[in-house]
């Protein structure tokens, strides 16, 4: 049964897109004045960190971001991306399905996305490269290691081929787990089958703020940083201890 929406919460919606519009004519221009110049990391955070509080985002943090890190969080909302860059900062990794999109492609080029094609192998080096410049252009990458949304209560599998282009992992660089709880879990979560603007129009008409508590938990170490499909295991056991716990308090 589709959802009736009001008609307050639509022309929220429409307060909130028109909001979207002119903080994208603000940050672009010199967004792209700033990748020229070499300045590339400002105006992408101020846009991303503004889609979240235009969403109605509220995030608290716990632990701390380590230096030089690749992130590894579980995914359950495209809101996932401006929280982990307002909080962190740094470039994300993607799938290469965004590079047909001149639009998306070149959106995600300001923020110095790195593009991974999992199905061609011989590429591996080429992106391995690619990613290791963007730990030392940004400080920090975020790779979203379930490769797609789940419902933010249970982890879906960790696919341990999109570490194929930190392996082996480079000298100083930290890999570190962080858990993403939203309180409204079935609010933002993405589930296969709703289109993109069914799930942007359940979160734009929604009046009450949307809460995420980010846990950056302690960096991987040891035989967890062996090879990816260690890094993977490794990180997938953290995160479901951190979620296990969290939903105990939730309980609470």
């Amino acid at each position: 049964m589709k959802r009736m929406i009001s008609a307050p919460s639509l022309l929220l919606a429409a307060v909130r897109v028109a909001l979207l519009a002119l903080l994208t004519v603000i940050c672009l221009p010199p967004a792209v004045l700033w990748r020229i110049f070499g300045l590339r990391r400002f105006w992408p955070r101020v846009f991303l960190g503004g889609v979240a509080w235009i969403a109605g985002l509220r995030v608290t943090v716990t632990g701390t971001p380590a230096r030089n890190a690749l992130f590894l969080p579980n995914h359950v909302s495209w809101l996932d991306i401006p929280a982990m860059s307002l909080i962190a900062g740094g470039a994300f990794v993607a799938h290469d399905g965004l590079m047909n999109s001149r639009v998306m492609r070149f959106l995600c080029d300001l923020n110095d996305t790195v593009f991974i094609a999992r199905h061609r192998r011989a590429s591996v080096k080429d992106q391995a490269a690619d990613v290791r410049r963007a730990l030392d252009d940004t400080g920090a990458i975020t790779l979203f290691i379930e490769g797609t949304t789940g419902n933010g209560r249970t982890l879906l599998p960790f696919k341990s081929a999109l570490l194929s282009a930190v392996e082996p992992l480079p000298d100083g660089v930290a890999v570190q787990p962080v858990l993403l709880c939203y309180h409204e879990a079935e609010v933002v979560s993405w589930p296969d089958g709703e289109s993109g603007i069914a799930n942007f129009l359940r979160i734009m008409t929604r009046w009450q703020p949307l809460h995420l508590a980010i846990e950056f938990l302690a960096p991987l170490d040891g035989d967890a940083l062996a090879n990816r499909k260690a890094m993977a295991a490794a990180a997938r056991e953290e995160l479901e201890v951190a979620l296990e716990s969290e939903a105990q308090r939730a309980v609470v």
